[in-house]
């Protein structure tokens, strides 16, 4: 291993746990994890990582786990750190996949890394590396958390276009005691440049993209295997018949490509997107109106709503986030039977049910819940 590093990054404590500390490390195989360990090793924490392996079914070789854990294990190697290796593919099936295809099949759009987080990482990940002995577990996403009195606050990260807080909001209060997140306080190039001054294999190791299991094979291809096809009529906002489409699944709102609707003599020449899905027909309507008023919501209502924090009182002005690395968005809320009516402050494009809205009172993220309904009123 390359001498220490004695840069402000480096030395800067990511936790008052004391000096020491045993921290096992999710180690992906990635350089934002393995910086994660540099640190924490770097900060006097006894540190060892942890490789999940989630998808085992992969006879094309789209999923880049095998490569992934060879490169975890270099890490570990010029880290001198032990290496573990434990096999979730069993929970992550049951638990993140299998309602991956339930939603699809029922119209909605899921958002897998959000439940993987919740169902694997944070729940067996966490409980198997505590029995390891782990005084904290650690992960490479780009947050920060408060651990105090009442309870740890987790909160977004220093640099507001890597922040991964959308991903964390689904994960209990309970599930983030005795957790850290080592790179929350440094922006990318922080990260790279920490990573090749270490020595780190990994540090030109391009950043994963996509869901393990679907790879870059192409999404409808992979989704017929599991789920049959559905054909109907594709329509247009004046009612006609423009085309056919194999399936309802293969498409969520505010799509434009990929739709396969080329010219058509009523239309003009001009891009269409996915407006809406009437599921008693089976069809799929488009527009090529980009600001079409079905793509438009004021409001929007979500199931029930994961608090990592109290919740304001009612009328406090917040701020929410309808997908990963949206702009904050200005807003209020009411709660509702366990979730919350959500208004905005400006109308929202395509409010897709299955993703998540997330809530933020400043920094901090108030929790997120699955986004159920949308409309002009969510009424």
């Amino acid at each position: 291993m390359r001498a220490a590093m004695s840069t402000p990054q480096a030395s800067a404590r990511t936790t008052h746990a004391p000096p020491g500390a045993h921290v096992i490390v999710g180690l992906s195989g990635g350089v934002d994890s393995a910086v994660s360990a540099y640190l924490l090793k770097e900060q006097g924490y006894r540190v060892s990582g942890l490789f999940m392996v989630n998808w085992t079914e992969d006879e094309e070789g789209y999923c880049t786990a095998a490569q992934d854990f060879q490169d975890a294990r270099a890490v570990c190697e010029e880290l001198d750190i032990p290496l573990h290796r434990v096999d979730f593919s069993r929970e992550y099936r049951e638990r993140v996949f299998a309602q991956f295809l339930a939603d699809y099949a029922a119209g909605k759009t899921p958002n897998p890394d959000v439940l993987c987080n919740r169902e694997v990482k944070f729940a067996p990940f966490r409980e198997h590396a505590l029995r390891l002995g782990a005084d904290y577990i650690a992960t490479g996403h780009y947050a920060r958390i408060a651990h105090a009195a009442e309870g740890p606050q987790l909160l977004r990260a220093a640099d507001d276009n890597k922040d991964q807080t959308y991903f964390l909001a689904a994960v209990t209060r309970a599930q983030l005691e005795r957790v850290l997140f080592p790179v929350g306080d440094l922006a990318k190039p922080q990260v790279r440049e920490l990573a090749t001054r270490a020595g780190l294999p990994v540090h030109r190791k391009k950043d994963s993209t996509g869901i393990c299991f679907i790879g870059e094979r192409e999404f409808r291809e992979f989704l017929s295997r599991y789920l049959k096809p559905d054909p109907g009529p594709i329509v247009d906002d004046a009612g006609r018949e423009i085309g056919r489409h194999q399936g309802l699944m293969y498409y969520t709102l505010g799509q434009r490509r990929g739709i396969g609707v080329g010219g058509t003599r009523h239309g003009r020449d001009a891009p269409w997107y996915v407006v809406g899905k009437d599921a008693a027909r089976r069809a799929l309507l488009v527009s090529q109106d980009p600001a079409h008023p079905r793509l438009m919501s004021a409001a929007l209502r979500t199931g029930p709503f994961n608090w990592l924090a109290e919740p304001p009182p009612a009328g406090t002005p917040l701020q929410a986030r309808i997908r990963h690395r949206q702009a904050l968005q200005d807003c209020r809320i009411e709660l509702e039977d366990g979730g919350l009516r959500v208004r905005f402050a400006q109308p929202q494009r395509a409010v897709v049910p299955g993703q998540f809205c997330v809530l933020y009172d400043g920094p901090r993220c108030l929790g997120g819940g699955e986004i159920a309904q949308a409309g002009p009123a969510a009424s």
